[in-house]
Formats: C-alpha cells, structure tokens, sequence
C-alpha cells in the first residue's frame, strides 16, 4: 500500500520523469486498459511510464488523487480513485484550465520492494467541448 499512495503522492507533488524511477522495478509495466484517451489500450514499459509521467506534468497545472478505497492482498494493493487535473494551456482537444476527472480502479502489484505492474481502468468523465462551436471537436 505504502508504494501505491507513495507514487499518487509524488505525482501530486509534481514529480515526475526520474524522480519517479526509484518506486519501480526495471521491468516494471503497466496495462492500461482502453479508455477515451486511448481506445486501445497499452502495455506500457518503465521507460515509456517515466515518459509519460513527464508529458502529463507539462499538459497540467495539477493534479489530484482522491483515494477512495484500498484493498491489500500480500503483494497486491487494489484502488478505487478518482483523479482530477486541471489542464495548463491549450492543447489538442484541451484548453487551460479545462478540469479533467476521471474514476479508476487501479490493481498495483510489487515485487522486491518496488511496484512490478499497475493494471488500471480508466473511466474519464466527458471531456468539456471546445468553447469556439465550429472548431472540430
């Protein structure tokens, strides 16, 4: 439980990109399954998680982690969350300011003392239209 909360709070705390390696194994993974972020899915590496962790602290002003129940089973910690970020500048779909939220459940394995996978469901609340009509949404 400790590295589940652990991460949430760094990345609430804007960490991101190495400072995060530390809290994951070199193998380490991540299956995110499909969302409207990402219809299809991904299996996401270390590399590719650390990355990420870098596009998402430049695409926002915050975030926030509201953890609302954990469940633990030996090495195994099961979250229910609801994240919440507020966009920093327009970008693609998104304007400033625009606030994001999305309901997820999160399976966070370890291993060695490190987090091994995370299994995530990503349900995003509908993302605000643009403010300009005729823009293509």
């Amino acid at each position: 439980m400790k590295l589940a909360t652990a991460l949430h709070a760094a990345l609430e705390a804007g960490q991101h990109g190495e400072a995060l390696r530390s809290l994951f194994n070199q193998d380490a993974t991540t299956v995110e399954h499909p969302n409207q972020l990402r219809a299809s899915g991904a299996v996401l590496g270390v590399e590719e998680m650390l990355a990420g962790s870098v596009a998402g602290a430049s695409l926002l002003q915050w975030q926030k982690f509201d953890i609302h129940q954990i469940v633990e089973n030996g090495a195994e910690v099961v979250l229910r969350v609801t994240w919440t970020g507020s966009v920093r500048a327009a970008v693609g779909q998104f304007k400033a300011g625009q606030v994001l939220r999305a309901h997820m459940v999160q399976f966070i394995r370890t291993r060695n003392g490190r987090i091994h996978q995370i299994e995530t469901y990503d349900c995003y609340e509908p993302f605000e239209p643009p403010s300009n009509p005729s823009a293509p949404v």
